[in-house]
């Protein structure tokens, strides 16, 4: 009897503990108003910045957010992001605190909580685990998210633009069901503050083209020994007055690393056509006729 009264006390602990955890994440949790239906959910960034989701956007005009304590603020759009499924918005006079960010980053069998507040009043919380943590992810957009944590917390409709939360209420990402079909996604969280910087400062996030179509191709056993890998990505195209043609690429050529990463995969290179390396030269290491050669090949920009 002793033994199941002693499990009762942990099980209580453990309930108030998720129960606090909610508490103090709704405290920077608004509901966001852009679309006609069904409202979603954002997080305060400090300031009078708001982090959401992009797809709950629907229109730009009459934008509105609504505090935990009941106001209802005009908001605007200060950048987005369709990639990472992320839209900035400014709210003036705006005095919420920013949501605390985790410590460490997601681990798969973590217990979380995905936290929304899609209705007016309080928030709407629903239990899970980390149930993957992976990138880069090619969204349903077509972009590539270079990070993305999944979870089998219930995405309750408006939840989207929500934080999932540990369990002392700090995020660990920024929930979405615009990336992949409705499943439940998760933008880590280190990203998406990346992402509402580079919104800040810039209306958008710069993403990079070279101009080519790839495929993953295994490398001939008698050209692997000379570059120790056993796949790249061979050059199946090449647009005209495009970045890859400026740099020299040709079709044909089987592409093994980029700014010094290996490539194996088309996600691999998609992956790192973001952000720094953006109208910047960096090194093309390929093979060409079986002989290896170095490029440099500068990124160009995608509008």
């Amino acid at each position: 009897m002793s033994e199941q009264i002693e499990a009762g006390k942990l099980l209580q602990t453990l309930s108030f503990q998720m129960a606090d955890a909610v508490e103090q994440a709704a405290a920077a949790m608004v509901q966001v108003r852009g679309r006609p239906r069904q409202p979603a959910s954002g997080i305060a960034l400090g300031g009078e910045h708001i982090l959401t989701a992009d797809h709950v956007l629907e229109r730009e005009e009459d934008l509105a957010i609504e505090t935990p304590d009941g106001q209802v603020l005009p908001a605007q759009v200060v950048g987005r992001d369709p990639a990472s499924d992320l839209a900035l918005l400014q709210v003036p006079g705006l005095t919420l605190a920013a949501l605390a960010a985790a410590d460490s980053a997601a681990r798969v069998g973590q217990l979380i909580l995905a936290v929304g507040r899609p209705l007016s009043g309080g928030p709407m919380a629903s239990l899970g685990i980390v149930s993957a943590v992976g990138g880069p992810l090619r969204s349903r957009r077509g972009a590539t998210l270079e990070q993305f944590i999944q979870t089998d917390a219930t995405p309750y409709p408006g939840f989207s633009g929500g934080p999932l939360i540990d369990g002392a209420g700090h995020a660990l990402g920024i929930l979405s069901t615009g990336l992949a079909g409705g499943v439940a996604l998760a933008v880590p969280i280190g990203l998406a503050q990346r992402v509402a910087d580079t919104l800040a400062r810039h209306g958008y996030v710069r993403r990079g083209f070279l101009g080519i179509s790839s495929q993953p191709v295994v490398i001939p056993d008698e050209q692997r020994a000379s570059v120790a890998q056993e796949r790249g990505l061979l050059v199946v195209r090449v647009e005209p007055g495009t970045p890859a043609a400026a740099g020299g690429l040709i079709l044909g050529d089987v592409l093994l690393s980029f700014a010094g990463n290996t490539l194996h995969d088309t996600d691999d290179l998609q992956a790192l056509l973001a952000g720094e390396l953006v109208g910047k030269p960096a090194e093309m290491k390929i093979l060409r006729g079986g002989v290896a050669h170095t490029l440099q090949i500068t990124v160009g920009e995608r509008r």
